[in-house]
């Protein structure tokens, strides 16, 4: 693969959407750790490279430094945030701490012209853009110029049109920067020169080629939950190497309403690839019996799914891989650069932690590719639409939508709740529009009157966000007489619950899971 990208993460919260925008514009990149070999940065042969922000000062003991490589190898640089200090920091200028911090929206006056801002900002043009920082530039390296500024930061762009480095304070990857990915496109096909001709077609050969490589005429067994990852890998290893394919569906007892059904429908009838569907929903409830412990419930989870997955696979004959829907994110934020929360965030995903006596080798198509790419690969694929389109499930399922001791009842009514919520959803037209959508049985109940008599029953919380990256989120806002509508059939087709009520939170920009 030629003409890419490389991105050095210095541990911002936002590094993924800087890979997101520049593959939105067609050019394939990868994030590296900043501390990275640079062995690996030589290997990778990219045409251009991005350095993140990130939390530290680049003046501070021990602050994350760029390999001295990135500036020898002379292809074009852009800082971000961080990475602009660290420019200077490393190339001769100075960065010290600013008495007035600078974050969220702020205004950067164009001074100057320089190759990243052609054909997009012109001189004396007045831009918004996301800050987020408290140190500034007090002196640039030499070659270097300034070619816009905001009231806090003397520096907010700078630029060496010979050297084809350039840094700027603001994020241009968060979509607070309206015309931040216009600014990456320009980086990426004006300055780099890259053409942007990378397609999910052409990844999906590239993928089937890599699969037959590693796999050769061996078996490979699959942990279908269902859900768009595992089913997309399926079916993409599947094309790959037929019937050497083994997909073990294991029905934990967690899922929503139908789901078993109609993956074995499918994978079984419309596919026809080999299906091991084993129902240990008696095991998994057995285990969860009085736990309340959100964490404690995930990893009782995982567990007893590596315990019945491994029972299932030893059954299969000369199976020598694993496949396992793991995605880009998974890989990125289970290798912390700068040891921050991330790891504990993801403490329950599977990133290439099979137990030692699990004698398999992974095979994981998907672990250079984002959400929305795993979807526009399904389609690839002709996967059907509801199943490309359908929204994120976690794996510890509804365990983690019943907070408290889990128990087969409610369950039961969770799901009819959770059917009916996305029925209503469906028939709105707005199924597409939501990133989320999921009911949640509170652990309270509350006094009510229905009819003539008086219930003590369950509160069902409906959640619903919106988000284009996974890494922010915001509640959709729904028309009332839709919740009114829908909150009425809850509680008048569902048994148990006699309280509807909606969830209006948000997420800030950095966090990773809704759940």
């Amino acid at each position: 693969m030629t003409d890419r990208v490389l991105i050095l993460d210095f541990g911002s919260q936002v590094t993924q959407l800087i890979a997101r925008r520049v593959r939105e514009n067609g050019v394939y990149c990868e994030i590296f750790p900043f501390n990275v070999d640079p062995d690996r940065i030589r290997g990778f042969a990219p045409a251009g490279i991005i350095l993140s922000g990130g939390p530290a000062s680049v003046y501070g003991e021990n602050a994350p430094r760029a390999p001295e490589l990135v500036f020898e190898m002379g292809v074009p640089i852009l800082g971000i945030c961080y990475g602009e200090q660290i420019i200077c920091h490393q190339l001769g200028g100075t960065v010290e701490k600013s008495d007035e911090q600078e974050f969220g929206r702020a205004e950067i006056t164009v001074r100057d012209t320089c190759r990243l801002f052609d054909g997009l900002f012109g001189e004396g043009t007045v831009e918004p853009v996301w800050m987020s920082h408290g140190d500034r530039i007090a002196a640039m390296p030499p070659g270097f110029k300034v070619v816009a500024d905001s009231p806090t930061a003397p520096y907010a762009a700078i630029a060496n049109d010979d050297r084809r480095i350039y840094g700027v304070q603001f994020h241009p990857e968060v979509v607070h920067t309206p015309r931040g990915a216009q600014l990456l496109r320009n980086f990426t096909h004006q300055v780099v020169g890259l053409k942007g001709d990378w397609t999910m077609a052409a990844y999906k050969d590239q993928a089937i080629a890599r699969i037959r490589e590693q796999v050769g005429d061996g078996k490979v067994i699959c942990g279908l939950s269902g859900g768009v990852d595992s089913s997309v890998a399926a079916v993409l290893i599947h094309e790959a190497i037929g019937d050497q394919l083994t997909c073990v569906f294991v029905d934990h007892g967690l899922l929503r309403a139908g789901e078993a059904e109609e993956v074995d429908r499918l994978f079984r009838q419309h596919y026809n690839i080999p299906l091991i569907n084993c129902d240990a929903s008696e095991v998994f409830l057995g285990e969860l019996d009085g736990v309340e412990d959100p964490e404690v419930k995930r990893k009782t989870i995982g567990r007893l799914f590596i315990d019945v997955f491994d029972a299932e696979a030893q059954k299969i004959d000369g199976a020598r891989f694993l496949a396992q829907g793991t995605l880009y994110p998974d890989v990125i934020e289970s290798v912390s650069p700068t040891g921050g929360p991330s790891v504990t965030i993801k403490s329950h995903h599977n990133v290439g932690g099979l137990p030692d006596y699990m004698k398999l080798e992974l095979v994981e198509p998907l672990r250079e590719l984002f959400k929305d790419e795993v979807r526009e690969l399904g389609r690839e694929l002709g996967l059907p639409e509801t199943l490309v389109g359908r929204h994120p499930f976690p794996g510890p399922g509804l365990a983690i939508r019943v907070p408290g001791a889990i128990t087969r009842e409610k369950l039961d009514i969770l799901r009819k709740a959770d059917a009916i919520y996305l029925d209503e959803i469906r028939k709105a037209g707005l199924y597409d529009e939501i990133w989320q959508a999921f009911a949640v049985l509170l652990p309270v109940r509350t006094v009510g009157v229905m009819g003539d008599a008086r219930t003590y029953d369950h509160v069902c919380a409906l959640r619903a966000v919106t988000s284009s990256d996974g890494m922010t989120a915001d509640y959709y806002p729904f028309p009332h007489d839709f919740l009114g509508r829908t909150a009425t059939r809850i509680i008048n087709e569902v048994r148990g619950i006699n309280r509807v009520t909606y969830d209006i939170t948000s997420k800030p920009p950095g966090t990773i899971e809704w759940e």
